[in-house]
């Protein structure tokens, strides 16, 4: 079973545990398993005796590594391509929409690789715990697609624009970067999730939403938490400052003509600077676009919005091409289909904003 769904009693009322049970794929989603979770949150959500739910992962390496791209590959180049890759995004973004707005306390927990989709997982989180191992990031830019499932909404939310860069360029966050910006809110030391369980299953649930939600953050506050300065260093502490100056300004050309001439010389830096200097061309114009875009919007329409790019991305060559050369055929040298930003149409960055979905024509029937 690639989720794992389970009720565990307490002294009085429920717990609702989701593990993703797929280590060997690093928790990968596919579509079974994002339904399975969405319609356990649908009956949970209308089920009394439970009060608190939690999310996890299985293994030791990782949270969720995001979407099933061998899955969504296999979907982009089979008979019914586009509509069977887009359906598994829709269902992804039912899924993270219900999951920001469920009406009881929902707790993450995070560990080792926390990437795309799963990253959207975690951040629909009210309460988001991470281990020291944590690795935290949006690559899409490297297969030609774009930081999705509500990453508009939290990216925008991020200091300096950290949420531009981390679009453009990967950025691998550690548990100290992830605290330092509140992409996450407490440190859990490591194998301490059984641990919290019992916590959890000692307490008497009221059933009552704001009451449960006080218990539970009482509760979490007072939870052992790791030696905070023998976390990993934060690499944003040493960049953020570089970051905010080189990704300043209105012109996205300029942007990411200033951060590839950039004199600095980290490790982790370099890496950054890698990916987006080998990211789709077309993915760069997309998230300076939806970052800007969902500024002032709300989070239904901030979903509504990236499904509508997504429905175009799963149109066009770029997502297949980036996916066959990253993760299929592993040459690493996808042939994108605009060589530079400054050669991508406006025409082509604006058909991804396309169709303006509202109450009525939905896809996802948001509610």
């Amino acid at each position: 079973m690639s989720v794992e769904v389970q009720e565990l009693p307490c002294r009085k009322g429920h717990i609702g545990l989701l593990t993703l049970n797929s280590p060997t794929t690093l928790n990968a989603l596919t579509e079974d398993m994002i339904v399975t979770i969405r319609s356990t949150l649908r009956r949970w959500a209308d089920d009394e005796r439970i009060c608190v739910v939690l999310i996890r992962g299985s293994g030791a390496k990782s949270f969720c590594a995001g979407g099933d791209v061998r899955d969504l590959y296999r979907s982009l180049t089979g008979a019914s391509r586009p509509e069977a890759a887009f359906s598994v995004f829709r269902h992804e973004y039912e899924l993270d929409y219900t999951l920001h707005r469920f009406p009881k306390p929902v707790v993450g927990i995070g560990h080792g690789i926390i990437m795309g989709g799963g990253l959207g997982l975690f951040s629909a989180c009210r309460y988001r715990l991470l281990t020291p191992d944590a690795i935290l990031a949006m690559p899409e830019i490297t297969i030609g697609l774009f930081p999705d499932v509500g990453a508009s909404w939290f990216l925008n939310r991020l200091p300096g624009r950290l949420g531009l860069f981390m679009g453009l360029t990967g950025a691998r966050l550690n548990v100290a970067d992830a605290l330092r910006v509140g992409l996450a809110d407490i440190a859990l030391p490591d194998n301490h999730h059984e641990c919290l369980l019992s916590r959890l299953q000692e307490e008497r649930w009221s059933g009552r939403v704001a009451s449960d939600d006080n218990q539970l953050f009482q509760l979490l506050s007072q939870l052992e938490t790791p030696d905070y300065s023998a976390l990993p260093t934060s690499h944003l502490e040493l960049h953020e400052r570089d970051i905010a100056r080189l990704c300043a300004g209105s012109s996205l050309p300029e942007i990411i003509d200033r951060l590839l001439a950039a004199r600095v010389d980290t490790e982790w830096w370099q890496a950054c600077i890698k990916t987006l200097k080998e990211g789709c061309p077309v993915s760069a114009w997309l998230i300076w676009n939806q970052l800007k875009k969902a500024q002032q919007m709300t989070l239904k329409d901030v979903f509504r919005m990236e499904l509508a790019m997504v429905w175009e991305c799963v149109r066009r060559p770029d997502l297949a091409e980036g996916i066959r050369a990253r993760l299929i055929d592993r040459d690493q040298t996808p042939q994108w289909s605009f060589a530079s930003i400054k050669e991508v149409p406006q025409a082509v960055i604006d058909a991804h904003f396309l169709p303006v979905w509202d109450d009525q024509t939905d896809p996802m029937q948001l509610e």
